[in-house]
């Protein structure tokens, strides 16, 4: 999966919020029936090649209590497909659908 670890449990959420305090991640809210969000996800691979922050996925259909802790903790309303950076447990970016691109995280993603 390109170092992108799926996230299936609350408890796999927490750790990663905590992890932000310490340095940068990426999470990824994913539609597994959605080829928008299917095309988002292959943009995100293709950066995730790059190595430069720990990647999180999110699959919502599968695993809604996660995506709906995600969407209360970082007070941004759920959209699919999502993806936030966040850092020190703030949402330093987040974009929906058609603006998920290689070359957007490129420009947002701490080297």
């Amino acid at each position: 999966m390109e170092n992108i670890q799926e996230l299936t449990s609350l408890e796999e959420w927490r750790d990663v919020w905590k992890r932000s305090m310490d340095s940068p991640v990426l999470v990824f809210k994913h539609s597994t029936s959605c080829m928008i969000s299917a095309r988002a996800f292959k943009q995100l691979k293709a950066f995730q090649k790059e190595g430069r922050v720990d990647c999180y996925m999110v699959k919502v259909i599968e695993n809604r209590t996660v995506s709906e802790k995600i969407a209360k903790d970082t007070d941004v309303q759920h959209k699919s497909p999502q993806i936030f950076l966040i850092d020190q447990q703030q949402i330093i970016w987040n974009t929906s659908h058609w603006m998920i691109t290689k070359k957007r995280l490129e420009k947002v993603v701490p080297s």
